[in-house]
């Protein structure tokens, strides 16, 4: 929800210059004169056709001029200079925080700026805060990551100027994503092995009621520091969750105390009503850690092909997915109208995810998601070229289903990459998936702004052209992935060297309560915020 509450915080609403000497100029035309003012101060625009009139020069006269008195045929006298002060279409936002520092034409990049300095933060926290709850727990860093998200993203709605937002915003990027992870790996080290992959899919529903909440409070509210400070302050409820979530049993396994671990098992049998007389941790017989490191995956021929296509697919699904929802508000008359149906999306992809997956298998589902969005991207050319704002809806239609595609790809190529990594990387193989994946996230600002470079309606088209064409590509890539349903998942690296060669049986993660399991620290670290 973060990562989205940056687009309605930063996006840039229609504006124009401010015509010099005229206190209460406005942007919608007051009368007959400020229209015919309007009409001698401001330069008509270039190849735009979405405005009216030019965003960012204004006629500069060589003398003091009474409006009162000037003609249109004087115009002939003017220069044009670049404007320092703007007006802006207030219908759907009272102030952005672009708006509000002036963060517009040569200025404009700078939004894109901050949210990707947003993402550098989320890879910080991917790293920073994953060796974190490795060394002193799942629980303490939980408590750590609330306190510095939501004392940064409060301070964040009161920032004075850009670079001390952005330094915040990096904070808040961190400190999410940090807490995220940390609950996905909390809560799939305290769930059953058979419900492992379905809890990690099904976050993505709690997601997407967080992206519809983010709408109905930027549809109500309208002012940039309201919206972060609606979104902010509920997080400080997750301060009390230190009162009633325990400690992962499989993290205090790991360290050795076992005492602590046995008695928060016994509890949680004792709150589902399993009665027994045994132990449920008997250090004698545990295993002991069998050794591997990141880069084995790099070792052979076919597993650095096949890891460069996981990456490859992490990266793309993550650009789509965030770029498609920032470019979504110039796609409809309503800037929240399509943004709440990017959300909407979110629930069937995530229903689609879950029905399909064990059907399809993990192979064909990654690719008919990723041809989907990619060809639906591909098709708004076609209405945005030769269509008009009458077929607009079509283009958003098409917009949607693109991000169906994406948001169903992100919980497929968490499981496909699940299963491909081998045992002994798994957890390092996701936690390196889940970085290269914020370099998506990172991308995505600038492509949804790529339009700028070229304007009129093909630069209203060309992010989603780029969306499509990566996503085509990640989608036939993979393609020349192993199928991993109904197989037995390699554990050793020349295991995953042999993949797709095996023979099938069922496939089930033997994650027990064993040492060489109890690592499973960074599994989740994967996906959005």
């Amino acid at each position: 929800m973060f990562s989205d509450q940056q687009v309605l915080c930063s996006v840039q609403t229609k504006f124009t210059c401010k015509i010099a000497g005229y206190p209460n100029d406005t942007y919608a035309i007051q009368n007959d004169f400020h229209r015919a003012l309007v009409n001698v101060t401001i330069p008509l625009p270039g190849d735009d056709s979405s405005q009216k009139y030019d965003m960012c020069n204004t006629y500069s006269y060589p003398a003091p001029v009474n409006y009162s008195d000037l003609a249109a045929s004087d115009k002939d006298l003017a220069s044009k200079a670049t404007c320092k002060q703007w007006v802006h279409d207030k219908t759907e936002f009272e102030e952005t925080f672009a708006t509000q520092h002036g963060l517009l034409c040569s200025d404009s990049l700078k939004t894109s700026h901050s949210q990707m300095l947003f993402y550098v933060g989320v890879l910080a926290g991917d790293l920073g805060f994953g060796m974190l709850s490795d060394y002193i727990g799942r629980k303490k860093t939980f408590a750590i990551t609330s306190v510095v998200l939501v004392a940064s993203s409060v301070s964040a709605a009161f920032a004075p100027e850009f670079y001390s937002f952005l330094m915040l915003e990096f904070i808040v990027g961190a400190s999410i994503h940090g807490l995220f992870m940390v609950c996905c790996v909390h809560g799939l080290e305290l769930v059953g092995p058979s419900k492992r992959i379905w809890a990690g899919i099904v976050i993505h529903i709690f997601f997407a009621i967080g992206l519809v909440y983010l709408a109905g409070v930027g549809y109500l509210l309208r002012h940039w520091k309201w919206i972060q400070l609606a979104v902010a302050i509920p997080c400080s409820f997750y301060m009390l969750y230190w009162w009633f979530i325990p400690e992962s049993p499989r993290w205090l396994i790991s360290q050795g105390r076992y005492d602590e671990a046995e008695e928060i098992l016994q509890r949680i049998a004792k709150v589902n009503k399993v009665e027994t007389s045994e132990r449920f941790v008997d250090e004698k017989t545990l295993d002991a850690p069998e050794g591997g490191q990141l880069w084995h995956l790099f070792t052979s021929k076919v597993l650095f092909f096949r890891t460069m296509i996981l990456f490859f697919n992490w990266i793309v699904v993550s650009m789509v997915y965030y770029g498609v929802t920032m470019h979504a508000g110039k796609l409809s008359d309503s800037f929240f109208f399509g943004f709440f149906l990017m959300a909407l999306v979110e629930f069937p992809a995530g229903a689609a995810t879950i029905a399909l997956l064990d059907r399809w298998g993990r192979q064909k589902l990654q690719c008919a998601c990723m041809l989907t969005a990619g060809i639906a991207c591909l098709c708004t050319i076609f209405p945005v070229l030769f269509g008009g704002d009458d077929l607009m809806p079509l283009t958003l239609t098409l917009s949607m289903i693109g991000k169906f595609g994406a948001a169903a790809a992100f919980g497929v190529i968490y499981v496909f990459s699940l299963e491909l990594y081998p045992t002994i990387v798994r957890n390092g193989g996701m936690g390196a998936s889940s970085c290269v994946a914020r370099f998506g996230g990172m991308a995505a600002p600038y492509v949804a702004q790529s339009g700028q470079l070229v304007g009129g309606n093909f630069g209203l088209a060309l992010p989603l052209v780029i969306f499509g064409g990566a996503s085509v590509a990640a989608g036939l890539l993979a393609l020349l992935l192993p199928e991993t349903l109904e197989r037995k998942l390699p554990e050793t690296i020349e295991d995953a060297k042999n993949f797709g060669k095996l023979e099938k049986s069922p496939s089930k993660l033997t994650l027990g309560l064993n040492a060489s399991t109890t690592s499973f620290t960074s599994l989740e670290n994967f996906t959005k915020l």
